[in-house]
């Protein structure tokens, strides 16, 4: 089968590249032969519609896109392919359900004038908008021929909002590595681990304020437990108007007075991620839903975070937010109500006065890693793209 995959690859830094990456390798290893027409274009949506029409299709059985993560020229090379081909194989994997892509490359005239003046006009104009980008989503979403979410509840949400039918749908877990098991380390001191992209909006100040209040509540925990803040710091996202993400979490953590509690381990080598995971006993991942979103739906999403988590055998603590929920019902961890401070720093104290909760956590998140291997995944893939080139219709 000859695969075009319209997606973000490494070396760029975010996880719908990692994603794309994982899964390209692991389709080549089943034999599927793999084209990569928008590498290197970035995310550009008019170079993308550019490169559609200046490509060769001929000899492509299906076309495959990664959309999400705010990125648009995917969504926009899907929507010129399909003008082109009405009976092309389309499939995508929608990262952040219920919706594609949640915004327009631009807003139309004269709410495009917005886009100039204070806050909060811009963000005004972007939700009188939305009706329109919710069409041109829907447009799109409705002519495909497969739709695949990584959780039940984003699939759930991404039908009902796109107004599509049950046979477009699929369900396919987040992949991961194989990953060599490795024992839980001493339950002393007790290692929590913040992993994934660091920048705004993760929540990673819940997680600070909680850990300095468990510290309140029980001085003698201070020296049984420890974070670490762990991932990439790519300089767009790690920065912004505001000035340096990283110089503000320091201060903050300054202000607590958790300096001798915090390691870091910024950029790492993707050779060294599953040591530095297997070194800790639970991964804390303290997300907040964005309450400009919450205008336009809900965010039905996972983390690749928490993939990683399940391939390094180590169950986690999250928070409600996106589908997180799902991901940890299995026996591999517990969830919180997002933002609530006081609520994370109960399930912290919870686990210091019952650490065993990490070794039973550890023991199914390893299950699930061993079911979620990309050689599996791929299967799963590969058998969609298999019905999807049988059966397409255009149901646009």
């Amino acid at each position: 089968m000859h695969i075009a995959l319209l997606a973000p690859l490494p070396p760029e830094q975010n996880g719908i590249a990692d994603y794309a990456g994982h899964l390209k390798a692991a389709l080549e290893s089943h034999g599927a032969r793999i084209s990569t027409p928008l590498a290197g274009l970035g995310n550009d949506p008019q170079r993308a519609i550019q490169a559609v029409g200046q490509y060769d299709w001929q000899g492509i059985d299906l076309v495959h896109a990664e959309i999400g993560g705010g990125r648009l020229a995917e969504f926009h090379a899907l929507r010129a392919l399909r003008a082109r081909f009405a009976q092309l194989p389309l499939t995508a994997t929608i990262h952040d359900p219920e919706r594609l892509v949640w915004r327009r490359e631009r807003l139309p005239w004269p709410l495009s004038l917005a886009s100039k003046l204070p806050s909060p006009l811009p963000q005004v104009a972007t939700v009188l908008a939305d009706p329109l980008c919710l069409h041109e989503e829907r447009q799109l979403a409705r002519s495909l021929t497969r739709l695949i979410t990584l959780t039940q509840s984003g699939s759930h949400c991404l039908r009902q909002r796109m107004g599509l039918r049950g046979e477009q749908m699929a369900v396919i877990p987040h992949g991961n590595l194989a990953i060599a098991p490795a024992p839980l380390p001493p339950l002393e001191p007790l290692k929590l681990l913040y992993f994934g992209f660091i920048y705004r909006g993760k929540g990673i100040e819940d997680l600070l304020d909680a850990l300095a209040m468990t510290f309140t509540d029980q001085p003698g925990l201070r020296h049984k437990l420890r974070l670490t803040l762990a991932g990439g710091s790519e300089p767009e996202m790690a920065f912004g108007p505001a000035g340096s993400y990283l110089d503000q979490l320091r201060q903050h953590i300054q202000r607590l007075d958790l300096q001798d509690c915090i390691d870091w381990q910024l950029d790492l080598p993707a050779a060294d991620i599953p040591k530095v995971i297997q070194a800790h006993h639970v991964m804390v991942l303290p997300y907040r839903e964005s309450s400009k979103l919450k205008l336009l739906g809900q965010l039905r999403g996972t983390s690749g975070a928490l993939s990683w988590a399940a391939a390094c055998g180590r169950g986690a603590i999250t928070s409600d937010a996106r589908s997180f929920a799902e991901e940890v019902a299995q026996g591999n961890g517990v969830i919180f109500p997002q933002g609530n401070v006081s609520a994370l720093a109960a399930e912290i104290s919870h686990l210091c006065a019952a650490p065993e909760l990490a070794i039973r956590w550890a023991e199914h998140a390893s299950m699930i890693g061993d079911q979620r291997v990309w050689s599996q995944t791929a299967k799963r893939f590969l058998q969609v793209f298999e019905q999807a080139c049988r059966g397409h219709e255009d149901v646009a």
